[in-house]
């Protein structure tokens, strides 16, 4: 099954959370951060949006930065997957 998301939607597929610190630290799961680094897997078609004219500038395959808590969170085929809205995308990552 596929998702292709409607309007001025993304669906993102969030990167696995740091197993370490940088000084190589193990971390509990209860101590890791929920990760805000994402990558696009499907963009909407844009459109008309609220009376607004929504133009979608990301495209498959970007690494995203989002809002820690931003989204709905659907399970797919076993994998996890988090549709947003293309104005809750804060940046894209190079």
């Amino acid at each position: 099954m596929t998702i292709k998301p409607l309007a001025d939607r993304v669906v993102l597929k969030m990167t696995e959370a740091e197993e370490t610190t940088k000084s190589g630290i193990i971390l509990a799961s209860a101590a890791k951060e929920k990760p805000q680094v994402a990558e696009v897997v499907a963009v909407g078609p844009g459109g008309v949006v609220d009376g607004n004219e929504v133009t979608m500038y990301l495209k498959v395959g970007d690494k995203v930065l989002t809002s820690k808590y931003s989204g709905t969170e659907v399970k797919v085929d076993g994998e996890e997957y988090i549709i947003v809205r293309q104005n809750d995308i804060l940046a894209i990552v190079e």
